[in-house]
């Protein structure tokens, strides 16, 4: 059976539509989609038949002038087929960013809370923060620029990218099926953050052009 990958407006959505995304019973409720419906521009949703697979609450927007793909909260249902369904929402917000942001690199950013969720980040560029890399001024101002956007500036800091609070209104949720080969170094970094006290750490990566049109393919 063929994952259905499909794009809507958040703002069409009804209390039949949240009840059904909160029914996943992962990492968000009824209220946390609510507020998701207003604090983003677009909604995606992944099935299997008639069975909800994964969502995701996203916009795409330009942040000083640089086009962005900001995913404010994305869950994956803990299926067998959990990694196919993680690259088809993925893959859905490259082609919209594609037919949004043609011909330009775009940065492509999100909350985390584990290291898991970063293998949605796998074919990005410069991905920020990375384990032993010291982040430069320019990169610190795109976190800083990002935890503006997310709401979570006054818990951040700049040079961790952790901030203190975040996860409550939405994260990149997402479990790997194959947790003993992540990164040691990367699941350390993210041993950092504060995750039972609702924090999350803010990544981004970049994606260029002619990547862009790779993965944005349909």
């Amino acid at each position: 059976m063929a994952l259905d990958v499909v794009t809507n407006d958040a703002a069409a959505l009804t209390d039949f539509d949240l009840d059904e995304l909160a029914s996943m019973e992962e990492a968000f409720s009824a209220g946390h989609l609510s507020k998701a419906k207003e604090d983003w521009v677009l909604v995606t949703t992944a099935r299997f038949g008639d069975k909800l697979h994964g969502y995701t609450f996203s916009t795409l927007e330009r942040i000083g002038g640089t086009p962005c793909v900001l995913i404010g909260l994305l869950s994956v249902r803990r299926s067998s087929r959990r990694d196919q369904v993680l690259r088809g929402l993925v893959s859905e917000a490259y082609h919209r960013a594609l037919m949004a942001f043609p011909d330009e690199d775009v940065v492509v950013g999100a909350r985390f809370v584990a290291a898991d969720g970063l293998e949605a980040f796998k074919d990005l560029r410069e991905v920020t923060p990375s384990p032993g890399v010291r982040a430069v001024g320019e990169e610190r101002a795109w976190g800083r620029r990002l935890a503006k956007r997310f709401g979570v500036d006054s818990g951040y800091d700049a040079n961790s990218f952790i901030s203190k609070k975040g996860a409550q209104s939405g994260y990149l949720d997402h479990e790997s099926t194959k947790p003993h080969k992540l990164d040691a170094a990367v699941v350390e970094m993210f041993a950092e953050v504060p995750a039972d006290k609702g924090g999350a750490m803010v990544v981004y990566g970049w994606t260029m052009a002619e990547d862009l049109v790779k993965l944005g393919k349909r």
